[in-house]
């Protein structure tokens, strides 16, 4: 491929631009490529029995014997969720992971019995160095342990990936290296890629430690059982609820896998030390009111998360009671307020007293920074060119605005899409191309099967319903055996409409007898049912349901007398 075997250095992304989350990030020189993360996105409620969404790692695949490394920022769903699938796909030679982010993603190979053992632990002290691309690393600040940007020093000019970051003055873990990031801008940034979650957002994002103080507040002045639901993958808001309940004598039950899966692996990375808090549900509902915290996922509404079973009333170990408080302590992901609204009212409704984030109370601030720190991250790394990331489009055209605020030319930020290739040629940098980009779906163990069709029907079926018509074929006489038999879900009620099944029975018979003629034809004769009875439905109903013919050949029984 001749377009990547000239002196320039490539930069695209295979996921991470006009959206949140599925980020995956490449530097590529000569025969070298690097990859920056590799994440998935959850998907919206239109992609029906969807479990995930990975990038499309078709030029990976392809460009495989130049892969060198892939380097892992932290270890949130979104930058490393992909891995499992990108290990069964391509060889990745080698992984560089911060420690927590390698305890959650040896916890995600063991469970997908994926056996990859070159994953090197990764620290801002750390150098890589390959023939042409060398990678060092700096600490930040994010929710969760072990955050870090990558300097990426190339021949033609120095890369930065910030990953995910804010700037707290007063965190609840370390504080991000900003003398590091000032001698990075100092020694000459050409391109920042800079996260780009909360460019909407005005001023800075509130403090972690304000968070501690008001979730202290609430832990420590009620009586009976505080509840909390937050996001799982949240270390530091975990440790300080831990810490919290130890200050205030109260024990911890934790309910949701990914929950207890962090807590376990924040316990074993020395992140989490009060381990001695946390006691069984069982334990939990022996123990006074006032002397319990129960800490759980569905802060989203999850239909199936420990909270929504809690206030729909069939969790198995927990049943609410009067004097308990709830607290979300998180906000709502784009698309999510609806089924967060629901579990509220109904914890509402059970006589609970509810806390959510509000100007009232900060019991939740976010690890992405907010517009004036971007500005501080573009001050401190002086860019000669700018590349926002991880954002939906308007996301990114609002950080590319902030960077022209922060006197960057107009002409040297790039909002671009997935797959879009920027070249940099001896500190320069202009648009060169792109290379294949896609969202694939996840589908249980089927990687990539689902297609853009199969979504389509699964939208028919779950708004207009299927219509399956049944018969049965005698090929031997060349005719239909018996009546046939109409079968509907989710289109009509049978018993209110039987006249209008009666009208399609008729109509598949003369359809399907009007195609009996040997050979017999089965694609034909369903082609016909379908073409037949689409028509029909949709003037007597107005909708178009999946039409599903199953013709069988029946073969009588031929009796021979002795």
């Amino acid at each position: 491929m001749k377009f990547f075997e000239n002196e320039d250095t490539k930069v695209f992304a295979l996921g991470g631009l006009g959206e949140v989350g599925k980020n995956m990030y490449c530097v590529m020189h000569n025969n070298e490529l690097v990859i920056i993360d590799a994440g998935v996105t959850f998907p919206a409620g239109e992609l029906m029995g969807i479990d995930y969404v990975i990038p499309d790692f078709t030029f990976l695949k392809k460009n495989e014997t130049k892969i060198k490394a892939l380097f892992i920022t932290h270890g949130h769903e979104d930058h490393i969720g992909g891995i499992p699938f990108l290990l069964q796909a391509v060889n990745i030679p080698i992984i560089y992971a911060p420690n927590q982010a390698i305890g959650l993603l040896k916890r995600k190979l063991e469970d997908r019995n994926i056996k990859y053992k070159n994953i090197i632990p990764l620290t801002e002290d750390l150098k890589v160095k390959f023939k042409y691309i060398e990678a060092g690393f700096f600490q930040t600040t994010h929710s969760i342990p072990d955050s870090h940007g990558i300097c990426i020093n190339t021949p033609n000019g120095r890369v930065v990936s910030t990953g995910d970051f804010k700037f707290d003055f007063t965190p609840i873990g370390p504080i991000a290296n900003l003398h590091k990031m000032a001698e990075i801008g100092k020694q000459g940034v050409t391109l920042l890629l800079s996260d780009s979650t909360n460019a909407l957002n005005d001023g800075v994002s509130l403090s972690e430690s304000k968070v501690d103080e008001a979730l202290s507040d609430i832990i420590s002045r009620h009586d009976g059982r505080v509840i909390i639901a937050t996001f799982a993958s949240n270390i530091y808001r975990l440790k300080h609820i831990v810490d919290t309940c130890a200050r205030n004598g109260r024990k911890i039950a934790t309910f949701g896998r990914s929950m207890e899966n962090n807590i376990d692996i924040s316990i074993q990375g020395g992140y989490i030390t009060n381990k001695e808090v946390f006691v069984s549900p069982e334990e939990a509902n022996k123990l006074p009111p006032e002397k319990v915290c129960l800490l759980c996922t569905g802060s989203q509404g999850e239909p199936l998360a420990a909270l929504s079973r809690i206030a729909n009333g069939n969790h198995r170990q927990i049943k609410l009671q009067p004097e308990d408080v709830v607290v979300f302590s998180s906000s709502a992901i784009p698309g999510n307020a609806l089924s967060i609204s629901r579990t509220i009212n109904k914890l509402y409704l059970k006589g609970v007293e509810v806390y959510t984030n509000t100007s009232l109370s900060d019991i939740h601030t976010s690890g992405h920074g907010s517009a004036e720190e971007l500005k501080l991250m573009i001050r401190l790394m002086k860019p000669k060119y700018v590349m926002p990331v991880h954002g939906e489009y308007r996301m990114l055209k609002k950080h590319a605005d902030i960077a022209i605020e922060c006197d960057i030319p107009k002409e040297n930020t790039f909002v671009l899409s997935n797959g879009e290739v920027l070249s940099v040629y001896k500190g320069k940098i202009k648009h060169s191309g792109y290379v294949q980009a896609g969202d694939i779906y996840v589908d249980g163990n089927r990687i990539g099967d689902v297609s853009n069709a199969v979504m389509k029907d699964r939208k028919v079926m779950a708004s207009d319903g299927i219509v399956i018509v049944i018969a049965n074929l005698d090929t031997n006489n060349n005719q239909l055996l018996g009546k046939i038999n109409i079968t509907t879900r989710g289109f009509v009620l049978v018993n209110d409409n039987i006249e209008l099944l009666k009208e399609l029975e008729v109509l598949a018979k003369k359809a399907i007898t009007s195609k009996l003629k040997k050979p017999i034809n089965y694609t034909d004769i369903k082609n016909e049912v379908i073409t037949t009875l689409t028509p029909f439905i949709y003037e007597k109903t107005g909708r178009k349901p999946i039409i599903l013919p199953v013709v069988m050949n029946v073969k009588k029984d031929i009796k021979v007398e002795s």
